[in-house]
C-alpha cells in the first residue's frame, strides 16, 4: 500500500454524505429581514470582516456595526453602495400585487353585450344552484 492509498484510507466518506434527514436551513422571507441582517449575511457570505468591508466602501467598522444591529437606518443609496463594494447588487422596488384575477376574462366579459352579460351571470348561477345542492343532498327544481 503506498501513501496515497494510506491517506484516502484516512478519508471518512460517511462525512462527506450529506444527512438525508437533515433539515435545509432556509432564510428568512425577505420582508422579514432588517437591512442590518440583510449586509450582514452578504458580508458573511463574502467572508469579509466590518474593517474589511468599511474599507472597501469607504466608511468606517463603527458605520458598518451600528448598521448591522439596526442602530440605525440606512437609506437604499447606502445599502446600494455597501452591496457593490462586495460586487453585489442590492434590488429594492415594488410590484403589482396579484390578487388571483384574470383580467383578460374581465376583458373579454366586457366585449358582450348588457343583455349577453346578464344571460351569462343568470347561467353561471344556476350551475351554482344546481352544485350547491347536490352537495347539500337537495335536488334543483
Amino acid at each position: 500500500m503506498d501513501i496515497a492509498d494510506k491517506r484516502l484510507s484516512l478519508i471518512r466518506y460517511n462525512d462527506l454524505v450529506p444527512d438525508p434527514d437533515a433539515k435545509p436551513i432556509e432564510p428568512a422571507p425577505l420582508e422579514d429581514r432588517t437591512p442590518g441582517e440583510l449586509l450582514r449575511q452578504a458580508r458573511i457570505r463574502h467572508e469579509l470582516s466590518q474593517e474589511q468591508l468599511a474599507i472597501r466602501a469607504g466608511t468606517t467598522q463603527s458605520a458598518i456595526a451600528r448598521i448591522e444591529r439596526d442602530r440605525t437606518s440606512p437609506s437604499i443609496r447606502t445599502m446600494t453602495s455597501l452591496f457593490q463594494a462586495m460586487e453585489e447588487d442590492f434590488v429594492f422596488g415594488a410590484r403589482p400585487r396579484d390578487w388571483g384575477v384574470d383580467l383578460t376574462l374581465n376583458d373579454q366579459t366586457l366585449g358582450y353585450m348588457p343583455t349577453e352579460r346578464l344571460e351569462r351571470g343568470l347561467g353561471f348561477s344556476e350551475v351554482v344552484r344546481e352544485i350547491q345542492g347536490e352537495s347539500s343532498g337537495k335536488k334543483a327544481a
